[in-house]
């Protein structure tokens, strides 16, 4: 199968999914992850008229996309990996959405950065919705109290959160809390739900699904 084929397989099952829950057509954001694919790769998707993507590494998207940005207007890149808070001034010049501030030390220092650069990018905290001590996150019981220090403190306009339930666990449960806890803070905005699970995910509200395997393949 062709990527722009699989693209139109997941767009398809993103508007089935919407209308099964009744919710607007278009409501829910595909962001197309293209980590470790090289331009030339993310080329095609691009041409099928793709607009929204996700990258893990800051390093990695400095090689591919400011050359990419200038061919094609509109594009809008989210970082959704960890973010090392020495890469904070890289990451704000190139990113038009942070999905993983996930501590203070980052918080503060992309809001520095974007009051020296001039720029706002939008942000989204990362909740570790399953307490994993390896992932990144903030865990579930201290969201309200960071979003709150983000926005009161730091001056920072959150838009919504983020999760990566662990791997091996029913996703829904994580998704329902991401939702309970986003409510709470008074957010609107949920990314969650990756290939194997963005069904699941719009079920419980998502707004973005993060999809790359299922549309430019096994990496």
């Amino acid at each position: 199968m062709e990527l722009q084929e699989r693209l139109n397989e997941v767009r398809s099952r993103i508007a089935e999914a919407e209308a099964g829950i009744k919710r607007p057509a278009g409501s829910v954001q595909l962001v197309a992850v293209s980590k470790t694919f090289d331009a030339d790769a993310i080329r095609p998707a691009i041409a099928a008229g793709q607009r929204v993507f996700g990258e893990n590494r800051v390093q990695e998207s400095q090689g591919k996309w400011p050359e990419l940005k200038s061919e094609t207007a509109g594009i809008e890149l989210h970082l959704i990996g960890p973010l090392q808070s020495n890469k904070a001034e890289d990451a704000v010049a190139l990113f038009d959405v942070i999905e993983t501030v996930d501590r203070e030390k980052i918080a503060r220092a992309l809001a520095d950065e974007m009051k020296r650069q001039g720029k706002t990018v939008r942000l989204y905290v990362q909740v570790n919705t399953g307490l994993e001590p390896q992932k990144a996150g903030i865990a579930p019981g201290d969201t309200a109290a960071f979003v709150d220090l983000c926005r009161k403190e730091l001056g920072l306009a959150i838009e919504g959160l983020m999760c990566i339930p662990p791997a091996e666990e029913n996703p829904g449960p994580h998704f329902a809390l991401l939702a309970k806890l986003a409510k709470a803070c008074g957010l609107t905005k949920l990314s969650m739900g990756m290939s194997g699970d963005y069904e699941t995910a719009i079920a419980f509200g998502a707004t973005s699904v993060r999809v790359g395997s299922a549309i430019f393949g096994a990496r």
